[in-house]
């Protein structure tokens, strides 16, 4: 587990973000902090789902950061949110192909999506490219 995974890309740290979103926690981490069983737990949790929430009790805020530092370079993953007491963690399955899937099929636009143009239409160009498309 020591091989160095590349930074998260603000696009897919948003991504992750929105999938974790109704994750509930899967460990909790608190009176003795970081012990080898919780890491345990935690590298279990993320072979079995990529992403996962972890909550925090009784930890001061000055010790979260060398916390999250500690279980980033203990199991290569990536901290992907912290907000209060809840953290987000993700590492990529080991089995799957990176360049395969960007983002998960959930949060990726649909194939038939198009973009509007730069130019705001008024109602009148509306009605002219309405009457434009009938003909």
């Amino acid at each position: 587990m020591t091989e160095d995974i590349t930074p998260l890309s603000p696009t897919r740290r948003r991504a992750l973000r929105a999938a974790a979103h109704h994750l509930n926690p899967v460990v909790a981490i608190s009176q003795k902090g970081l012990t080898p069983a919780v890491l345990t737990e935690i590298d279990r949790c993320l072979k079995a789902h990529e992403l996962i929430k972890l909550r925090l009790y009784g930890i001061e805020r000055e010790h979260r950061e060398a916390l999250f530092a500690q279980i980033n370079s203990a199991l290569n993953c990536h901290t992907v949110q912290h907000i209060g007491n809840l953290l987000v963690l993700w590492r990529p399955d080991p089995g799957k192909d990176p360049a395969a899937e960007e983002f998960p099929p959930d949060l990726r636009a649909p194939a038939t999506a198009k973009r509007r143009g730069a130019t705001p239409i008024t109602k009148k160009q509306a009605a002219e490219r309405g009457q434009t498309r009938n003909r």
